[in-house]
């Protein structure tokens, strides 16, 4: 099943600083996964995370957006 998340900017404790990163929020339970950086690599890697650490056990592929299917 396809499951939209939502992607945000957000800023994460570094050894020194704050490092500009990224978050995904599932749509379906709420579940979020963060990942250092604002490439396109780093949203993938938020997108990939969940079917690893879902707390529904769930194994979904989660795309950016808003429309489930």
């Amino acid at each position: 099943m396809r499951i939209s998340c939502t992607i945000d900017e957000i800023d994460l404790a570094g050894d020194y600083d704050d490092v500009p990163s990224v978050s995904a929020t599932c749509s379906r339970c709420g579940h979020c996964t963060e990942s250092c950086g604002r490439s396109e690599a780093s949203v993938r890697r938020c997108l990939v995370m969940p079917r690893k650490q879902c707390p529904e056990r769930e194994s979904n592929f989660y795309v950016e957006g808003d429309e489930d299917e």
